[in-house]
């Protein structure tokens, strides 16, 4: 392989460790994984713009794209390698010769590069779409461990269908893959098919039942599907078996029902530092504005209902909500909407709005008003909600009496 050289061949700890045994690594997928999502495929110029902002994020390992897929794919994993230099940069291969040359070529100007290689590892898969059998998937494993391995220090291995295979044939296809000189070995939970207590369980297992995996230093790594909405819980409950990986992708775009969301997972680890007491290198105030490019690049944003980066996750219209947050924001906020670099909470004035509320906003807008006079406009309020579905200012300053909006002072808020 002439046109092929040694990749990633920098000092880096064992390749791909974190930092610290209680560090967790993020791997960030999006530019793959979440590609495949229907209406999300990327040019390489967005890509390269998305690869931007996640070093920006601090992810710390970026899955470029799938090297063999397509020229497009090869030119913007080559592209990525060339503009990106804090994070490792991987591309996916099968476990195939041909796919782990072209990932090693794609990747040949990359200071620091990663070869993903995966194989399936359950009966149905090794049956239905591999037909082989288990002795030559274990051969290809190590086979093709060895192949990257000689081209690049950091070598990721996942057995596809982890959660669906025979738990003894998946510990032999890891001890297989460590022993050839995997630095990380990958358990997908392929098909979102796992629970958080199972998915936890089998890390537990496959880590003791795999002495090498600690005596090497081999890092454990969660990749989760929402088929059944447990990707983030699932790779949480994987953290705490021990894993010190996640992949996952930015809005949680993905096959089917998607990924594990980055931002779900690193603000559960920050608010919930307590029960989990890792650390990570995301910088959460970037994580909305991240969310943002993706949206600007795949042309539609997350659900409003979103966790941490939809436009409702700090929007409150309950009335009893509402004059909670007025008097203390800890009331139904578990963290401030700037942590995620969200401007600011939004109390959305609808039917469920009660007083406090609507004496805050009109105050913002200049307003004072009497207790009496409050309650006369919050009739009026109340009657408009239930039939317009958006109630904006100036249909709050409409409602106004001519003395009140002729003694207006100096507002703290503009007019929507």
């Amino acid at each position: 392989m002439s046109d092929t050289k040694d990749v990633g061949r920098t000092s880096f700890l064992p390749a791909g460790a974190p930092m610290s045994p209680n560090h967790v690594v993020f791997f960030d997928t999006t530019l793959r994984d979440g590609e495949q999502s229907p209406g999300c495929s990327m040019t390489t110029q967005e890509k390269l713009t998305m690869a931007h902002a996640l070093e920006d994020l601090g992810v710390d390992i970026i899955e470029a794209g799938f090297a063999m897929a397509s020229e497009g794919d090869f030119a913007a994993i080559s592209t990525i390698t060339q503009a990106i230099r804090k994070p490792r940069i991987a591309s996916l291969a099968r476990a195939r010769k041909e796919d782990i040359e072209m990932a090693a070529r794609a990747l040949q100007f990359a200071d620091r590069a990663r070869i993903h290689v995966f194989l399936a590892s359950s009966d149905l898969h090794l049956e239905y779409k591999l037909k082989i059998g288990r002795e030559e998937a274990l051969d290809l494993a190590g086979e093709s461990v060895r192949l990257a391995r000689s081209l690049a220090d950091d070598v990721e291995f996942s057995p596809e269908d982890s959660t669906r295979s025979d738990r003894d044939f998946l510990v032999e296809m890891v001890r297989i893959a460590v022993e050839a000189g995997a630095t990380t070995i990958n358990m997908p939970d392929t098909v979102g098919y796992s629970t958080p207590e199972e998915y936890g369980r089998m890390f537990r297992e496959v880590r003791e039942r795999v002495p090498a995996i600690d005596e090497k230093g081999v890092i454990l790594s969660s990749h989760c599907h929402d088929d059944l909405g447990l990707a983030v819980a699932n790779s949480l409950a994987a953290i705490e078996a021990g894993a010190r990986q996640v992949e996952c992708t930015i809005n949680g775009i993905g096959e089917r029902a998607g990924n594990a969301a980055l931002e779900e997972i690193a603000a559960a680890l920050y608010v919930r530092g307590d029960r989990y007491g890792v650390s990570t290198a995301i910088k959460l105030q970037n994580l909305y504005p991240t969310s943002e490019v993706l949206g600007q690049i795949i042309t539609f944003k997350p659900s409003p209902n979103k966790a941490i980066v939809g436009a409702n996750a700090f929007a409150h219209e309950s009335g009893i909500h509402q004059h909670g947050m007025l008097a203390n924001p800890l009331c139904y906020e578990i963290m401030t909407p700037g942590l995620v670099g969200v401007s600011k909470t939004h109390l959305v004035l609808g039917k469920h709005s009660g007083r406090a509320a609507l004496r805050h906003r009109l105050e913002q807008l200049g307003f004072t008003l009497t207790r009496e006079e409050l309650q006369q406009i919050y009739y009026r309020f109340v009657a408009l909600a239930d039939r317009k579905k958006n109630i904006y200012d100036t249909d709050l300053v409409g409602l106004l009496p001519e003395h009140i909006r002729e003694n207006r002072r100096e507002p703290v808020a503009e007019l929507d």
